[in-house]
Formats: structure tokens, C-alpha cells, sequence
């Protein structure tokens, strides 16, 4: 059963981090101050009665496609890929456990001295008794992202909605850091993301979110309480969604 609504925009949620977040100002790897301010965040919309799930990627510690394209095998440097995520879930979940927030990581490949397998019935229920659930390891599976795989969680577990944390407050028609006259959308559908080649998320995942009516905000994770104020409904980031 999903947490009561009253006084909240989402009773469910999944939150979409790039492993790029977890850097901080480095240029790899995982920054703690990055990973703690993260947990507190999170910990905020959990303690509003928010049930909350959390998807990372694992570019901050490889990168399977940029592999690939230097000369390893693309399964290979995705498994590798998948690896890196656990890593950064691990990361997140300890310092979550600091703050004494109850955290569970569900991995999509079994290593269970590290976590607990995936199953769908089981992260439901991680969620119905207040624990932040935080998915590792994609779909499980090769030449999927980790977008695709928060897209499916989210599909699976009934989220109301996918937040995609980024360095940007939003989704912009170019890269506002590059194009200083980039223009930010307050809301788009999914067809003009696809149309316009927006890199929201993968072409995959928008493609199920559009299919199964999900949608998607996009904001600035760095900035303290923009995840809270979301959920309490103030205008924040850009929605994508079939409107």
C-alpha cells in the first residue's frame, strides 16, 4: 500500500541519480561531503512519509559505453558498469545509515554477502515499512542504462513519479553551461524530448514512461530542499509527461 498523500503532491517516488552527481567537484570517484549532503535530502522526503527508491549510475567509476568504444567488448564493459553502481549504492547507503535512516539495497545480480537480490514484492515491501530502498546493479542486464533500469524500477514498484537529479534546474532546448541563451522548458511531453533529442533520459526510457503515463522531473539535486519542495508541490525543475 502507498503512503497517504495528504499535504504531498507523490505518495512513491524514485530518484534518479547519475553516478557524475556523487563526484562533487572531482573529476572521479566519490566525494563524501557530495554523498552525505545526498543522504540528507533523501532523508528529508523519507521522514515526510514519503516511500522513496533511489537508482544510481555509475559513470564516476566507469563508463561502459566509452570503453567500449576503446576497444572492450560492450557486454563486458557494461557488467562493469553494473559493478560500479553497487559501489556508489553501498556509498549512499552507509552514509544514509549514519543519519539512522533505514536503507536496503536490492541488487539486479546476486552477491548477497553485499546486498539482497532484486525482487519486486520484497522492494514493495521495504518501501510499505518506511526504509528507502536504493536499486544497484540496472536491469541485471547488458546494453541497458541505468535511466532504462530507474524507468523499469519505477514501472514495477508503482512510483508516481521518476525525479532525475542533475547539475541543471531543468530540462534546456541546448546545454545552458555551453549556450548561455538556452532556453528552459517548464513542462514538455515525451514526444518533444524524442523529437528534439533532449538528454533527459535514454530514448528507451522515455519511450516506457511515454507508454505507461510516468512521469518525469528533472531539477537541480545540489540545490538543498528541491526534492522536499516538490513533493510539497512548489513549481520546481521541468515535467515531462504526455501534456
Amino acid at each position: 500500500m502507498k503512503a497517504k498523500t495528504s499535504g504531498k503532491v507523490y505518495g512513491r517516488i524514485l530518484l534518479k541519480l547519475s553516478g557524475e552527481v556523487l563526484m562533487g567537484d572531482k573529476g572521479y570517484g566519490i566525494d563524501p561531503a557530495t554523498v552525505s549532503f545526498m543522504a540528507s535530502e533523501i532523508k528529508k522526503v523519507a521522514e515526510m512519509g514519503v516511500q522513496t527508491a533511489v537508482v544510481i549510475g555509475g559513470g564516476n567509476i566507469f563508463r561502459g559505453v566509452q570503453a567500449s568504444v576503446e576497444g572492450m567488448e560492450r557486454a563486458s564493459a557494461d557488467y562493469m558498469g553494473m559493478l560500479a553502481t553497487v559501489i556508489n549504492a553501498l556509498a549512499v547507503q552507509n552514509a544514509l545509515e549514519r543519519l539512522e535512516q533505514p536503507t536496503r539495497v536490492l541488487s539486479a545480480i546476486q552477491m548477497m554477502e553485499l546486498a539482497e537480490p532484486y525482487i519486486r514484492r520484497r522492494a514493495i515491501r521495504h518501501l510499505e515499512k518506511g526504509r528507502v530502498v536504493i536499486f544497484a546493479a540496472g536491469t541485471g542486464n547488458p546494453y541497458f542504462t541505468t535511466d532504462t533500469a530507474a524507468a523499469l524500477r519505477a514501472m514495477e514498484i508503482g512510483a508516481d513519479v521518476i525525479i532525475k537529479g542533475t547539475k541543471v534546474d531543468g530540462v534546456y532546448s541546448a546545454d545552458p553551461v555551453k549556450n548561455s541563451s538556452a532556453k528552459k522548458f517548464e513542462a514538455i511531453s515525451y514526444i518533444d524530448v524524442l523529437k528534439k533529442n533532449l538528454r533527459v533520459m535514454d530514448s528507451t526510457a522515455i519511450t516506457l514512461c511515454m507508454e505507461n503515463n510516468l512521469p518525469i522531473v528533472v531539477l537541480d539535486i545540489r540545490k538543498k530542499d528541491n526534492i522536499r519542495n516538490l513533493i510539497k508541490g512548489k513549481k520546481t525543475g521541468t515535467t515531462v509527461s504526455a501534456k
